[in-house]
């Protein structure tokens, strides 16, 4: 199981929020299909099907704790899969 894969599962089963690496984060988002736009420290994530836009802010190394469940809200509501 590679990196983003874990990560995926990670997030999914609800493992600790605030403990989600970033860069990690945002890579597993583009991994998903989503288009990064970077705004000073606001990366915002768009993608075509998907009506929400994800706009996260790092907090140290980390993605802050509520914005990694609105990341797992989505890939629930759009059954995002990696590979797809």
């Amino acid at each position: 199981m590679g990196t983003y894969e874990r990560l995926y599962e990670h997030i999914l089963v609800r493992r600790s929020d605030a403990h989600v690496r970033f860069d990690a984060l945002c890579n597993l988002l583009v991994r998903l299909g989503f288009e990064e736009r970077i705004k000073g420290d606001h990366h915002i994530f768009t993608m075509t099907g998907v009506e929400e836009i994800l706009n996260l802010q790092p907090v140290g190394s980390h993605g802050k704790a509520y914005q990694v469940k609105q990341v797992r809200d989505i890939i629930l509501k759009y059954r995002l899969r990696l590979g797809e």
